[in-house]
C-alpha cells in the first residue's frame, strides 16, 4: 500500500536524483580492492569471500554499493522507492558490464523476494524514514538466509533532529524527547545538492525516531545476533565549533551494526552450519570495543 509515508520519500528521492545529490552519483572509478575499501568490509572484519553470494541492496539505489558488490563478484539485487535511483544501478552496472536486478518498492514490504534468498543485506541510512523499524526487519528476517549477516547503518536516536546549527556557545543542545516515532526534520547540509542546479525546492526529510531499545530488541526478537558496532564520527580534532565535523565528534550521528541470522538460535534450537565461523568472526570483530 502506498500511503503517506510511501508517497512522501518517493517524491524527495526522486528529488534529490534529479537534482543530483551526492548520494545518488554512481560510482563508476571502482575496482575490486577499492570495493572493499568502500563498503569497509575489512575494517568490520568481514574476510569471507562474496563471490557467487546473494546481495540485496535494501533501499540503496544509486549505483554506488549495488556496483561494489556486483565487482567483488556477488549476485546483487537493489530495491530501492525512487525509479531514478534505479535507473542509476542499471547504469552502474553497464558501466562495469556486471549484472544487477532492481526493484522498485518499499523497504516495509518486500513480499518480492521468497523466503531464505539473500546471504547479505546491505541496509544503509534509510531506516528513520519509516515509523516503525519493527516492520522492516521483519521482512528482513524472512529474506535472508541462516548464517547470512545484516547491515544496518542508522541515526544515533540519541541526537535525534540535533546538528552542527544547534551550537549555542557552550555545547549542543538537546530539543527532542527520546522516544518512539517523534516526527524530526531539518534543513539539507549545503553539500548534499546545488541548490542553484536544483529544478525544484526539494523538501526537508521526514525522519522517525527508532530508540535504541526498539532496534536492538526489534533485532533480537527476529533472531538476529549482534557480530559488530560502531559509532561514526569525523575524528578530526581540528574542526571548529558549530561546525558539521566538530559536532559529529560531539554527538557522532550514526550508528553502523553487522546482525548475524541464526533462527532459533537463543532458544537452543540447531545452529546454522557455518554459525561457528560466523560466530568466531562476530567475536573478532567487536574486539576492540574490548
Amino acid at each position: 500500500m502506498k500511503d503517506e509515508v510511501y508517497l512522501f520519500n518517493q517524491a524527495r528521492w526522486e528529488s534529490l536524483a534529479k537534482s543530483d545529490a551526492l548520494f545518488t552519483r554512481p560510482y563508476l572509478d571502482l575496482n575490486k580492492e577499492s570495493a572493499r575499501d568502500y563498503l569497509g568490509l575489512d575494517r568490520m572484519g568481514i574476510m569471507d569471500e562474496l563471490t557467487g553470494k546473494n546481495i540485496l541492496c535494501l533501499a540503496s539505489g544509486g549505483g554506488q554499493q549495488s556496483a561494489a558488490f556486483a565487482l567483488l563478484g556477488a549476485n546483487v539485487s537493489v530495491l530501492d522507492i525512487s525509479h531514478t535511483q534505479l535507473e542509476r544501478d542499471k547504469a552502474a552496472a553497464e558501466h562495469y558490464g556486471v549484472d544487477v536486478n532492481v526493484y522498485q518498492g518499499d523497504m516495509r514490504d518486500l513480499s518480492c523476494f521468497a523466503d531464505d534468498s539473500f546471504d547479505v543485506i546491505w541496509h544503509p541510512y534509510s531506516l528513520t524514514f519509516v515509523p516503525d523499524s519493527r516492520v522492516v526487519f521483519h521482512e528482513v528476517s524472512r529474506i535472508i538466509k541462516a548464517g547470512g549477516f545484516y547491515h544496518l547503518m542508522c541515526a544515533n536516536p540519541f541526537f535525534s533532529g540535533l546538528s552542527h546549527v544547534d551550537w549555542n556557545g557552550t555545547g549542543y543542545i538537546l530539543r527532542n524527547p527520546y522516544k518512539d516515532e517523534t516526527l524530526t526534520s531539518y534543513p539539507d547540509q549545503d553539500w548534499v545538492y546545488d541548490r542553484s542546479k536544483s529544478p525544484d525546492k526539494i523538501q526537508e526529510p521526514r525522519e522517525y525516531t527508532q530508540t535504541l531499545s526498539r532496534i536492538m530488541n526489534g533485532l533480537i526478537k527476529e533472531q538476529f545476533v549482534l557480530g559488530y558496532f560502531s559509532e561514526i564520527k569525523s575524528n578530526d580534532p581540528g574542526d571548529l565549533p558549530g561546525s558539521w565535523g566538530h559536532f559529529t565528534d560531539v554527538a557522532p550521528p550514526w550508528f553502523e551494526f553487522i546482525w548475524y541470522h541464526y533462527p532459533n538460535f537463543m532458544s537452543g534450537g540447531t545452529r546454522p552450519a557455518n554459525a561457528t565461523s560466523l560466530l568466531a568472526l562476530s567475536n573478532r570483530s567487536i574486539s576492540p570495543f574490548g
